[in-house]
């Protein structure tokens, strides 16, 4: 019996020294946090903190998570903005004050957010005219690549692929030469006596107690078999909601001529400014109420028959708005993510860091935990709650169940949104635009009730609120 615990013994030991030898008698080490729920940890390293971090965030250690990782400061008594994030006290030795950090850093209880990540293989690129057509819509015509079947992905439940990765990390671009920072006297910028400072459908756009009311609205909304916006379907929709700001897509009319561009804008908001990139089968570009100062398009590296176009619109007040109007491929994920990261190489080249920004327009995801979304995040904020319309549902697509249109700001503008208030509805966090659920219609005439469902309609237009400060 001795004989035999002994043997046992000895042979325990030599699997132990078997295994240490063999580098497996370590812990191993805790696998990096991909996406969780919409939250994209980036592991960093202290030496490289300013490359590997966005602006705003700090390179900490996090014990649970055995690394470094980027992070926000935050205040314990204050919620992070991304449920699955915690403000924890202090996550780890190099940490100081509180920080924004995964929820089982602190001990939290674990969220239950399924960590896996949704990825696509990249087709190649491809040129793209337009968006695909969903289950049940009729077919779009295309540059080249056939109309995407919807795939009945389930609804997106509102988780976000990404968290805010703070204000834009761009520079300076320079002041237009001669441009001056106040309004245009010829625009109409000021207070509308008695009426409520953009909340109204009806509201012209003014100013409440020293602050600009500005409504933007990402539209989508050319109808027809010609990707225009000749039917007049989409023009009774934006009229319907009163924008300030729109970011268009297959920005069509007529025969194209300036005459007709011109048409358009004054159907939709008579007199005011506009932006339209040239060269493009289905453009993108901006109308705005207050002046363009400065203007272009910045090239899509994935698709040739239109690029991104940009604005810089003279608001009220010290700081301009740039708008950035987008198309982006239907093709894959990928190349949508592609799309996304020369947006952000142009911001942060181009745009001062202290003006307030919006990327807006058709991003064509088929949901929030696409890599897209991390990437925008390096600039603008990506994070819910969203628009929704009167049922709360979120889609924007046809069928109402991918978040393909989508109105994002950087942390300047977003801590400015407003509710979206039409007449006698209130959304909270932004509209989504349905003709065929919105009640009373009367709300948003001329809306009719048949214009969202109109012939290769393949879109919602979405709504968001915000107010600026004028000092």
């Amino acid at each position: 019996m001795k004989k035999t615990l002994t043997s046992l013994l000895c042979a325990a030991v030599s699997l132990t020294l078997l295994s240490l030898a063999c580098g497996e008698g370590n812990p191993p080490r805790v696998p990096q946090p991909l996406e969780d729920g919409g939250v994209l940890w980036t592991e960093c390293s202290p030496e490289g903190v300013r490359e590997d971090c966005s602006q705003g965030e700090s390179c900490i250690f996090v014990a649970s998570h055995d690394r470094h990782l980027c992070v926000r400061a935050c205040d314990p008594q204050t919620a992070c903005e991304h449920p699955d994030a915690v403000c924890c006290p202090s996550s780890g030795d190099d940490a100081e004050g509180g920080h924004c950090v995964p929820n089982n850093a602190c001990e939290q209880p674990d969220a239950g957010v399924d960590g896996g990540s949704h990825e696509e293989t990249d087709g190649g690129a491809q040129e793209d005219g337009g968006t695909a057509t969903d289950d049940g819509g009729s077919q779009e015509e295309d540059a080249g690549v056939d109309p995407e079947p919807d795939a009945g992905t389930e609804p997106d439940a509102g988780t976000d692929a990404g968290t805010d990765a703070g204000t834009d990390a761009g520079t300076d671009a320079g002041t237009d030469a001669g441009t001056d920072a106040g309004t245009d006297a010829g625009t109409d910028a000021g207070t509308d006596a008695g009426t409520d400072a953009g909340t109204d459908a009806g509201t012209d756009g003014g100013t409440e107690a020293g602050h600009t009311a500005i409504r933007v609205m990402a539209s989508n909304l050319s109808s027809g078999n010609y990707q225009s916006y000749d039917p007049g379907h989409g023009i009774r929709l934006i009229k319907g909601v009163d924008p300030d700001i729109v970011l268009m897509q297959e920005f069509n009319y007529a025969d194209n001529s300036a005459s007709d561009i011109r048409s358009l804008v004054d159907q939709i908001a008579p007199g005011f400014d506009y932006s339209r990139e040239t060269g493009a089968q289905i453009p993108n570009g901006i109308i705005s109420r207050w002046p363009i100062i400065q203007s272009g398009q910045w090239p899509d590296p994935r698709v040739s028959n239109r690029d991104f176009a940009w604005a810089r619109i003279d608001i009220p007040g010290p700081r301009d708005l740039w708008a950035v109007s987008v198309h982006l491929l239907t093709s894959s994920a990928s190349n949508r993510n592609a799309e996304a990261q020369a947006i952000v190489n142009e911001v942060r080249s181009q745009i001062p860091e202290d003006d307030y920004l919006v990327i807006g327009g058709d991003l064509n995801t088929d949901s929030f935990s696409e890599s897209c979304f991390a990437t925008f995040r390096q600039v603008v904020t990506t994070a819910g709650p969203h628009p929704a319309d009167h049922n709360g549902t979120t889609g924007t697509n046809r069928n109402r169940n991918k978040p393909y249109d989508q109105i994002l700001v950087d942390q300047d503008l977003r801590q400015y949104q407003q509710a979206t208030v039409i007449g006698s509805s209130t959304f909270a966090n932004g509209l989504v635009l349905d003709s065929r659920t919105y009640r009373p219609l009367s709300e948003i005439a001329p809306v009719q009730s048949g214009d969202s469902s109109a012939s290769n309609m393949q879109h919602m237009g979405v709504v968001k609120d915000f107010l600026v400060p004028n000092f």
